[in-house]
């Protein structure tokens, strides 16, 4: 009986996809799980891989065409050779068949009491991330593992996901490399429970055990190279390490050198067109070096809302200076105190939050959103709290910072700074936020122009404090200043009111007995 091979399920954005390349041929024999075919969308390559062992019989949708969700694309027959070859080829072919399934069955025998498989899966990502970028291995296919021990970490456009191990074990087979696109809840891995270093040789003795050419597998340096594949190679002249494999286990396939034949990749006398290479080569003397690499999920995620908070808002930024040495003296006054009490430093950010918390209930259009044609009032003040890390910005949300204390804002900053930049940082505390509040001053800017945070209708920039000559009750005094700088959408907030809400702010930290006396 033939089983229909489908495509994947396509989230809700993605209409349809394109059948980019066919890894296998009708008559050819395939393995459970062995990729067969991939789909191309308009975000992601997916792998359409054989829901069981047997043979392609039929390929009812061929390279290039457009599919739709769960169509399907072919049919797998029983058996494992093409009734079409001739008889020695069938031979041969059942031959590797019977040899593939005791190698297969070996290597299951090999863990520990006979070992339970599991699938490494990516995580369930919520609705607003469609997909992550696989970042980094942190085991190799079987290195011994614990249970609860990181093997992956999935690197969305805006938090990093731990994958761990699901017991005791070691990975057998990585079927998403790092830098490939993953979607929620996609096989990531195959891991065997009890084993240990010994599995490491099963997937590479599937490979060779399964090849559907004549001969065996070759090793060229660190590449394994199909019968049909090396042939290929020695015809072409080709250099083997410029050859990317999608093979298990990134064995080279026929289909690899062809592709490499057909765009020049891999021709001895050219250059690499793989830039990361090339910038690790070392400089020749008297050449500057130059290095490419591709942007981070989050950068990316990063420059597209900049820019699309430029392209869309009628962004404005007004100024105004505080003088902090009110908050100055009672910080100095009272911070051992409120490190014995609180178990927490009192910085400046807790006074800024209060301050800006109390001026959003004065001016609810600063604490507004705008969502199409519709103004979105919030009878609540989240504020967001931007966080530099190396990985790029990222902004944490204070909820109901109105009912916070001093105390509570403090240790919540320091919890989040610290998480950010270990990359521990949960999707929810990054998401909404009705105003946001960013430190230049803690880099050195005297003054800058910040960016509003879509959906958000304005933004607070604090700056570094410096001692300045001011005028002061008809005298000069040395006094410790702050610029401030307020970016606000002038399609929802006029000039007045973003103007009087810094004013506001100015005035709660140059007075902040202002802000128990709620005046």
């Amino acid at each position: 009986m033939a089983t229909e091979i489908k495509a994947p399920t396509f989230p809700e954005s993605v209409a349809e996809g394109t059948v980019a390349a066919w890894h296998k041929k009708p008559g050819d024999s395939v393995e459970r799980d062995e990729l067969i075919v991939e789909i191309e969308t308009d975000k992601v390559v997916l792998e359409v891989v054989a829901p069981e062992a047997g043979t392609l019989t039929d390929v009812m949708a061929e390279e290039g065409e457009t599919v739709e969700s769960e169509q399907v694309l072919g049919k797998i027959g029983e058996g494992s050779a093409s009734g079409s070859k001739e008889d020695s080829s069938s031979k041969e072919s059942a031959s590797s068949d019977n040899s593939a399934e005791k190698t297969e069955s070996k290597a299951e025998s090999k863990p520990a009491g006979g070992g339970k498989k599991h699938d490494v899966k990516a995580p369930s990502f919520p609705e607003s991330i469609q997909e992550g970028t696989v970042a980094t291995w942190h085991k190799k296919v079987g290195e011994a593992v614990k249970r609860d021990e990181v093997l992956a970490d999935i690197e969305t456009d805006k938090v990093v996901l731990e994958v761990v191990a699901p017991a005791d074990g070691a990975l057998q087979e990585i079927k998403a490399e790092e830098g490939s696109q993953v979607e929620s809840e996609a096989i990531l891995a195959t891991f065997v429970e009890g084993g240990g270093s010994d599995e490491a040789s099963a997937p590479a003795s599937n490979d060779t055990s399964s090849s559907d050419d004549e001969g065996a597998d070759e090793k060229v340096g660190d590449k394994i190279l199909a019968p049909a594949a090396r042939k290929m190679v020695a015809e072409h002249d080709l250099d083997v390490s410029r050859i990317e494999g999608t093979g298990k286990g990134g064995r080279i396939l026929k289909e690899d050198v062809q592709k490499a034949v057909k765009d020049g990749s891999a021709k001895k006398a050219a250059k690499s067109s793989a830039p990361a290479k090339a910038a690790a080569a070392p400089a020749v003397e008297g050449e500057r070096a130059e290095k490419r690499v591709p942007m981070s999920r989050l950068r990316q995620t990063i420059a597209k809302r900049l820019v699309q908070a430029q392209q869309t808002a009628a962004m404005l930024t007004t100024y105004n200076e505080v003088d902090m040495g009110a908050v100055m003296s009672l910080r100095a006054q009272y911070k051992d105190t409120f490190l014995k009490a609180h178990d927490t430093k009192l910085g400046f950010m807790g006074f800024f939050v209060k301050a800006a918390s109390e001026a959003l209930k004065r001016f609810p259009d600063v604490n507004a959103s705008i969502d199409g044609t519709d103004i979105v009032y919030h009878g609540y003040q989240d504020i967001g709290v931007a966080v530099s890390t190396d990985r790029g910005l990222v902004v944490p949300v204070l909820r109901d910072t109105d009912s916070m204390k001093i105390a509570d804002v403090e240790k919540t900053i320091v919890d989040f700074g610290k998480r950010a930049r270990d990359g521990k940082l949960g999707i929810d505390e990054m998401q909404g936020g009705t105003f946001t509040i960013t430190n230049g001053g803690i880099f050195g800017s005297l003054m800058s122009t910040p960016i509003i945070n879509p959906p958000q209708t304005a933004i607070l920039g604090m700056h570094k404090i410096q001692e300045r000559p001011m005028a002061v009750n008809g005298k000069v005094e040395i006094r410790p200043m702050m610029y401030l700088a307020l970016s606000y959408d002038h399609r929802m907030i006029d000039g007045k009111d973003a103007v009087q809400f810094l004013v506001t702010i100015k005035e709660l930290l140059e007075d902040p007995a202002r802000l128990l006396l709620d005046v």
